[in-house]
């Protein structure tokens, strides 16, 4: 796996509450921050903002530490009052276009691609990265417009230069593949969250993805 220079992050952490085996999100993200996590997405769905932003500011006194970049999702009014390094949005969400004019000091504006089209778009161009979602389906996803496969992420790598998250799926079998394939950042969630050990499970990651 090549760094780009936009986005030197390899290893990307998306965590929920949720989505942690114990419940407890920000030991789960300390740890995984300490076996090689770069950067962390906080992903909550059908919360109310009010504990969108509790969660977001607890993550962040973790991140701030340890000074690893947060990046909410789908929240622009959380990821403004947190200060957050940046969000990340899908093609149902608010837009990138919108995004840059209610929000200046974004750094790390990502969007989801799920068909080829959207890299056409003006919201594509907005965008300083794009997360390619899935590369292989998982169960918990049912709305899936396109499954990537290897094939999918060395097409997209052809069309555009600008950074590219792999997610959907990313566990130690295939990440190296994957991001060998093209992909500058491996993005995992339960490979961490479920993990016994999210220290040790992020270490194993990080030491396949840079072997990609």
């Amino acid at each position: 796996m090549i760094k780009h220079p936009r986005f030197p992050y390899q290893l990307y952490l998306v965590i929920a509450e949720s989505s942690c085996r114990k419940g407890d999100y920000l030991h789960v993200a300390e740890e995984a921050i300490r076996g090689g996590v770069d950067i962390i997405q906080l992903r909550e769905k059908d919360i109310g903002i009010e504990d969108y932003l509790l969660r977001a500011r607890r993550l962040k006194e973790i991140t701030d530490k340890h000074n690893v970049p947060l990046i909410i999702n789908d929240n622009l009014a959380v990821a403004i009052q947190v200060e957050a390094f940046g969000i990340h949005v899908g093609r149902n969400d608010v837009s990138p276009q919108e995004i840059r004019k209610q929000w200046k000091e974004c750094q790390s504006l990502g969007y989801s691609i799920e068909y080829l089209a959207q890299l056409e778009s003006e919201e594509a161009v907005a965008a300083d990265c794009f997360g390619i979602s899935p590369i292989f389906t998982t169960p918990t996803k049912t709305d899936t417009v396109t499954e990537w496969g290897i094939e999918g992420i060395k097409q997209i790598r052809q069309l555009t230069t600008k950074p590219l998250i792999a997610i959907g799926n990313m566990n130690l079998h295939n990440v190296e593949k994957v991001a060998d394939s093209g992909a500058n950042c491996i993005a995992v969630v339960s490979a961490i969250c479920a993990a016994e050990n999210p220290q040790q499970a992020a270490f194993d990651l990080k030491n396949k993805i840079l072997k990609g």
